[in-house]
């Protein structure tokens, strides 16, 4: 028999079962389908051009080197067509963040990092794009003019901000990311990496940025959105890719490192009589808690199933006295913070930034949260938190007596008289207020909280006075930044 007949042989399964790969993994509509839709080579049909779009606004940012009454230096600079590109150089028309190197992480200032950060966030701002039309995405091209090298993290949200109704489901895709790399040379260029293929259409996308290893700051002129308006058909080695994707996903699911499935993974009721834990649980009570800190809050989650000593481990209120929700933003919501709540009741360090926006975490769900877990609370970061109200400052000044720290950057959505609960925290130490609709309403924080020893803002303009209502200021106690 000629060799030729085994390879063919050899190459028929391997074929075979990559359609049956696929078609276990695939969604009802491409089960039907699936042997149309792995084709040797994916071609596009003119009734599907490629969509080339820039962005048409920018929805949100955590953070910007420029003014909120400027458009220098400032995220607004994003919309649109490029002002400067190929231009390399420091424009006042670019888009900068606010912060570059190590410098921010070692002032006098700097708040101390929170432990069980899962190694693979290290995203330090953000900004979302909006785009004109609902595409595939097939690209993503970021125009750095300056300093490049920034990006680490692109994202794809499934909701359209541009619906009248808000969507029944939020999800959150990740396009592409890496780890923070250092760029040789300052001068432009277009950033092109390789993204995945999404299985929804989308106009939001979100950039994620680390500078810590930049020389000077980063400058982003322009981002441009490649994508088809209908699902393009996926080639033999995308669907390989897309496959490893899938089974990834599901690995992660039957993991349960979710954050909208923290029920289950903490449910002892799941958890049933097994065979004896060896030597294991001859271990002291102590030393087995102070191994488990060593672990994430995923990997916690995962170890609660194993067994009911373990659990218990993992559910030990002492497990979460520091609690950094922050790498999950994309998935935490009521629901999350409800199945928390028993396990965080001596937690003295709370993370939330950058959670609950888009209607994943509502007031109720917040005030619910804090009201139970709120007592012991030291340290609360809610920066780009855009959920918060004047109800839940009033929550938190009512429900959070020991806070010294609080962080309200970038919660631009609160209206100024709602800074006036603020003042009510009298063992308040350091407040961020920066980009916060603060206007002289810190006029009476500083006056009634005098042992605050840092406030943040982004406005260098603000004085302190004596105020008739509260008595004089003792501005040798404040840090003013």
């Amino acid at each position: 028999m000629s060799p030729v007949f085994p390879m063919l042989t050899v190459l028929t399964m391997f074929y075979y079962i990559c359609l049956r790969r696929r078609a276990r993994t695939a969604p009802r509509g491409e089960m039907m389908n699936s042997h149309r839709t792995v084709e040797p080579h994916s071609r596009t049909s003119p009734l599907n051009a490629e969509v080339i779009q820039y962005a048409n606004e920018v929805v949100d940012f955590s953070s910007h080197y420029g003014s909120e009454n400027s458009m220098s230096y400032t995220m607004w600079n994003l919309a649109g067509v490029p002002n400067v590109f190929p231009s390399s150089g420091d424009f006042t028309q670019t888009a900068v963040f606010r912060t570059y190197g190590t410098w921010w992480d070692q002032c006098p200032s700097a708040s101390v990092p929170f432990k069980r950060t899962p190694p693979n966030f290290q995203s330090q701002d953000y900004v979302e794009l909006a785009f004109e039309q609902q595409v595939y995405p097939t690209a993503v091209h970021v125009l750095e003019t300056y300093h490049p090298g920034a990006v680490i993290r692109i994202l794809a949200c499934s909701a359209n901000p541009y619906s009248p109704s808000p969507p029944a489901e939020v999800r959150w895709e990740t396009l592409w990311s890496e780890r923070p790399m250092k760029v040789n040379g300052s001068q432009a260029r277009q950033f092109k990496p390789c993204i995945k293929q999404i299985h929804f259409p989308t106009n939001l996308i979100r950039l994620e940025v680390n500078s810590s290893l930049l020389d000077y700051y980063t400058e982003l002129d322009a981002v441009v959105l490649h994508g088809m308006k209908d699902k393009p058909g996926l080639s033999l080695k995308t669907s390989l890719i897309d496959m490893n994707d899938l089974e990834d996903d599901d690995y992660e699911e039957k993991d349960g490192c979710g954050m909208d499935t923290l029920n289950k993974k903490f449910s002892s009721t799941a958890l049933r009589d097994g065979p004896s834990n060896g030597y294991f649980d001859k271990l002291p009570y102590e030393l087995i808690q102070l191994i488990l800190n060593h672990l994430t809050l995923p990997d916690l989650c995962r170890l609660a199933q194993t067994c009911k000593l373990l659990n218990q481990h993992c559910c030990d209120p002492l497990q979460y006295l520091h609690l950094n929700l922050q790498p999950y933003w994309a998935k935490l919501n009521d629901t999350s913070l409800e199945f928390l709540q028993a396990r965080c009741t001596l937690v003295q360090w709370l993370n939330l930034s950058w959670t609950g926006n888009r209607g994943f975490i509502s007031v109720a769900g917040f005030s619910r949260f804090l009201k139970v877990c709120g007592s012991e609370l030291v340290r609360l970061e809610l920066s780009c938190s855009h959920f918060l109200n004047e109800t839940c400052l009033e929550i938190i000044s009512e429900m959070c007596p020991n806070l010294q720290d609080l962080n309200l950057s970038s919660c631009d959505k609160l209206p100024p008289q709602a800074f006036n609960h603020v003042a009510k925290l009298c063992g308040l130490k350091r407040l961020v207020l920066y980009r916060t609709k603060v206007e002289n309403t810190l006029l009476y924080i500083g006056i009634s909280t005098k042992q605050i020893d840092t406030i943040l803002t982004g406005r260098k303009e603000v004085l302190l006075e004596e105020d008739k209502g509260f008595g004089p200021v003792h501005p040798l106690q404040l840090n003013i930044i």
